[in-house]
């Protein structure tokens, strides 16, 4: 039996996963959870064999999370379920540790088979990640990643991005404002980008968070 955690943050998809998963042969469900930051302590009190990861998370995304439980628990296998893949997200997931992609267009059907092939020790990809993929074989510049941003400055662009202010991040990640405000100086200067809105469109170019109508 795999023990597996489901993180997903649209409540109905993880309801319905977690039905269809909770009497699935083969696997026992440990635990479930919508935020990136909850996520990760369930994974570090559960010690799961198997993930079935989104890659959009409020707080903190699903690339970065995947980072720090590879680095807890390195033997961990790892299927990301996502309706939104680009070929920066779906590079910087491969690198991160995911061993298959399955979008969520391509059903539930899909969905069952990259899960039991990953678990089985095996690499899935769906029919549209498949394809994103061999267009960015053919074109490497299309999926250049941001990895010249350190893990924390990239939790607090993601954060700046969803619009939380200096303060509340200060609070949530547990540093001084002071900090988060040098952080914020730092990636302004690194990014050559000197606004919120700025930030927040880069945010969603390198895949951080989802495209808001307003940007």
């Amino acid at each position: 039996m795999k023990r597996l955690i489901i993180i997903e943050d649209q409540t109905a998809i993880r309801e319905m996963l977690v039905e269809i998963l909770r009497t699935e042969p083969g696997y026992d469900l440990v635990g479930e959870s919508g935020d990136g930051h909850n996520a990760l302590a369930l994974c570090a009190e559960k010690k799961p064999d198997l993930l079935v990861l989104d890659a959009k998370l409020p707080g903190l995304n699903g690339v970065d999370l995947l980072r720090r439980v590879v680095k807890q628990l390195p033997a961990i296998r790892v299927l990301v379920f996502s309706g939104y893949e680009n070929p920066v997200l779906v590079r910087e997931m491969l690198e991160a540790g995911a061993h298959g992609f399955v979008e969520k267009t391509a059903g539930l059907v899909e969905f069952k088979k990259g899960l039991e092939t990953v678990a089985n020790g095996g690499t899935y990809f769906g029919p549209a990640v498949a394809s994103l993929l061999r267009n960015v074989v053919a074109n490497p510049a299309a999926s250049s990643t941001a990895d010249f941003l350190t893990d924390r400055e990239r939790e607090i662009l993601q954060l700046v991005a969803e619009s939380h202010s200096t303060k509340e991040i200060a609070l949530k990640l547990g540093i001084s404002v002071k900090t988060v405000d040098n952080h914020r100086t730092n990636l302004m200067r690194k990014l050559n980008l000197h606004d919120v809105a700025s930030l927040t469109r880069y945010a969603v170019e390198i895949g951080l968070i989802e495209s808001k109508t307003t940007l």
